[in-house]
């Protein structure tokens, strides 16, 4: 059996959390990712049936009964992964209907999976509902991201305009969209119900003055839409005070959805 320690996904998920807490957007213990593994990938380097313990998860995922997961775990600062995963990081599988989650690995010091971790659960089932190549959910708070939502309207077309006229290659990244949520409490299923109704249209959603949800295939995809829109945003806030002289049109990105072959949602251009 192979190390968990060498393991693809192990490596992966050390270098993004350390890169996203260099980057700024993980401050002390906020921040989360879920992967959602298959099988073979968990089976090459742990003994499935040796469960730990089981944790209760507190909400419902017949969608998910089964499914392997790594997840950072609750109160844990995204700039200690690196220096000991198996504390920080934890790898579950799903059962009785969502109700229960397995520990085959991690969470050493007693720990859990992290308190979003509702919201994460229904943002998978969702994604993979419409795209079943869904495979991982980000949470982080991007600076400019949060910003903007004090000082832009929250509707989510005007919001995501405003990022596709901020950077040309913005609309190639996030051609669908960006969804944006009011204020909500976080860590409730609430709040997780109504980012999984978004993230049904969008693979990224803003959590008004928290941060930002983002979904993709692989952690370098979902890792790069939040940047993406996080350099838009930055861009946003040097520029909103100023007058606007000139920006990218309608006509132009729709000029840009011919020469990549992608689809802006629609209505969403004039």
């Amino acid at each position: 059996m192979k190390d968990i320690m060498n393991a693809p996904f192990l490596v992966e998920m050390v270098r993004t959390t350390t890169n996203m807490y260099q980057h700024g957007w993980d401050e002390r213990n906020g921040g989360n990712i879920s992967w959602l593994l298959d099988e073979s990938q968990v089976a090459e380097c742990l003994d499935v049936n040796a469960v730990i313990r089981d944790i209760p998860t507190g909400f419902e995922a017949p969608a998910l009964d089964g499914r392997y997961f790594i997840v950072t775990g609750t109160g844990k600062y995204f700039k200690n992964v690196q220096y000991d995963p198996a504390c920080n990081l934890g790898v579950i599988r799903i059962t009785d209907g969502g109700k229960n989650a397995q520990l085959l690995w991690g969470f050493t010091d007693g720990g859990k999976f992290t308190s979003e971790f509702p919201a994460h659960m229904m943002s998978h089932a969702a994604r993979l509902s419409v795209d079943q190549d869904n495979r991982i959910i980000m949470h982080c708070h991007p600076a400019n991201l949060l910003a903007m939502t004090y000082v832009h309207d929250l509707d989510s077309r005007a919001f995501t305009r405003t990022l596709w006229q901020m950077c040309t290659e913005c609309i190639v990244v996030f051609h669908e969209g960006v969804n944006v949520l009011p204020w909500m409490l976080c860590g409730t299923n609430e709040i997780g119900q109504a980012t999984a109704e978004e993230m049904k249209t969008a693979r990224l959603v803003v959590w008004s003055q928290h941060g930002i949800y983002g979904a993709g295939k692989d952690l370098d995809e979902t890792f790069g839409l939040i940047e993406t829109a996080e350099k838009a945003a930055e861009i946003y806030m040097k520029i909103a005070h100023l007058p606007l002289v000139t920006t990218i049109t309608d006509e132009q990105l729709h000029l840009m959805e011919g020469r990549f072959g992608i689809k802006a949602r629609e209505g969403w251009l004039d």
